[in-house]
């Protein structure tokens, strides 16, 4: 086959305020501020350049990865592309990602393993989810995206099998059985954060992982491992395939749908079946909390956007063991804040799914979310995380509120007002967004914040008073009587600090 559409020389990366461009633009120019897409295009773009870094540069130690800086590396990975320029052709003799040998597997639609896309009897509410033909820059981004992120279900044939006596792929009566997650999905749709700094660049150096910290890991008893483009696995179960199950590179770029591109459609079958957060093993991307008798990951909740989460993703900054919440990717970043000029963020997002049957869909309130909010490295410490927990439990307990004085204003008249105050929290908290940033910016201890923070708390309780006033009337009489006696008293909370 003839090889084209070459992913180095390609325009076909969404970069926001930029438009699509090639690997080699992406790491020849430092202007780049960030990626585009949706959430999980983001995730799966971010995963696959720094596979690329981990390849191209895994700097031996922390003193490495600061002498290495964050031009280094991107002239480090320049030079590996130059280096493997062949192996990233979308199409030829050795694809990009792909197995020619599962061309035997059925072929699925495009839409037809993109959640956002309506395919058979779903009905279709906007033209964002309608099926379209898609160019090849769309294809490289769709298949970059399945390899950690397919959905689970039937979609995928399983009756072809490309390691002999492979039972993985079979259900307990012999059949060809749905596919597993992938391992950047889960069960429910994980949580991933990845610190940012103020250019592109800088944010894939602050989350290159030097090998000292991969060898702590005991999910990656490999190392970094071989990059997938460098040498694919011939099967689901054969040597490569189970060193790549053990490496860092498994984890960043999973192969957990084995897939072969065509004008038509793709060959898709399940790939790699990569152990779980529950046995030990996640992304670097994703918060764990394995304290506990069972972990528990963050997971993306579109009813609680990422930045309520920020108090469990830095868990740790106030903890001596591992107690909480905890993401290597975010840990090991906040360890180098000393190389860093400017100040840093943290982005988070995913995708919430559901499931029934062991097939995952989008359906319902399930949505695409993501928050990016910006810290300042030098007040970063115990101080401003105790404050930070303080006022986040103080907006917990003004939602608390909120939602039993909806419930008791319906109740008072003999009306069930569950639901209506579930949408009265969700609407507070929405208001609440607008300033989250200023809040995180207010909690360092100095007079000027302590002062910003007794606005904020003004502001907080003035948008629980008018989602109270929104949603419970006070226009008759005996309306009235009930919106006075249930109507939140926050005095106690505006003279706390």
């Amino acid at each position: 086959m003839e090889n084209r559409f070459n992913l180095v020389d390609e325009s076909w990366i969404p970069v926001a305020d930029v438009g699509r461009v090639s690997l080699w633009q992406l790491f020849s120019s430092s202007s780049y501020r960030g990626l585009g897409g949706n959430p999980v295009q983001k995730i799966a773009l971010t995963k696959l350049l720094l596979a690329i870094a981990q390849a191209a540069n895994t700097p031996t130690d922390e003193q490495a990865w600061r002498e290495l800086g964050a031009d280094g590396l991107a002239g480090s990975c320049l030079a590996y592309l130059d280096r493997w320029h062949e192996r990233f052709y979308l199409y030829g003799e050795r694809p990009f990602l792909q197995m020619p040998a599962i061309a035997a597997a059925a072929l699925q639609s495009y839409g037809a393993v993109s959640p956002e896309v309506s395919t058979g009897n779903t009905t279709v509410l906007s033209q964002i989810q309608m099926q379209r033909d898609l160019d090849d820059a769309e294809k490289a981004l769709l298949l970059v995206t399945l390899m950690a992120f397919a959905l689970a279900g039937k979609k995928t044939d399983n009756s072809v099998v490309l390691s002999p006596g492979y039972p993985g792929k079979r259900n307990d009566k012999g059949k060809p059985s749905s596919s597993k997650p992938g391992p950047a999905v889960a069960h429910l749709g994980l949580l991933h954060s990845f610190p940012m700094g103020g250019s592109l660049h800088e944010t894939l150096w602050l989350n290159v992982l030097d090998a000292s910290r991969i060898a702590e890991n005991k999910g990656f008893p490999q190392g970094v491992g071989v990059a997938p483009w460098e040498l694919m696995p011939e099967g689901e179960d054969c040597g490569v395939a189970q060193n790549l199950k053990q490496s860092l590179m498994g984890r960043l770029v999973p192969l957990c749908r084995f897939c072969l591109l065509t004008d038509a459609g793709l060959h898709y079958s399940e790939g790699l079946a990569h152990p779980g957060y529950k046995e030990g093993v996640c992304d670097p991307s994703v918060a764990v909390n394995s304290s506990g008798k069972e972990p528990k990951a963050l997971w993306v909740d579109p009813e609680k956007r990422p930045w309520r989460e920020l108090t469990a993703l830095l868990g740790f900054i106030e903890q001596s063991g591992s107690s909480g919440f905890e993401s290597l990717q975010i840990r090991a970043a906040l360890g180098r804040l000393g190389g860093v000029a400017g100040d840093f963020a943290i982005w988070s997002g995913g995708l919430r799914v559901s499931s029934n049957a062991g097939e995952q869909y989008a359906s319902g309130s399930d949505d695409f979310v993501e928050s990016l909010l910006w810290l300042n490295r030098h007040v970063l410490g115990e101080g401003w995380f105790a404050q930070l927990k303080l006022e986040m439990k103080g907006l917990d307990e003004l939602a608390r509120k909120l939602y039993g004085a909806v419930l008791a204003f319906f109740k008072a008249q003999k009306m069930d007002g569950a639901k209506v105050a579930a949408q009265a929290t969700q609407l507070f908290w929405q208001l609440c967004e607008r300033d989250s940033q200023t809040l995180i910016d207010s909690c360092d201890q100095n007079a000027s914040c302590a002062e910003r923070r007794k606005q904020l708390r003004r502001s907080f309780s003035h948008y629980q008073h008018q989602t109270y006033d929104r949603f419970c009337a006070s226009e008759t009489a005996r309306q009235f009587e009930h919106w006075v006696a249930c109507r939140p008293n926050n005095s106690q909370y505006l003279k706390e600090d």
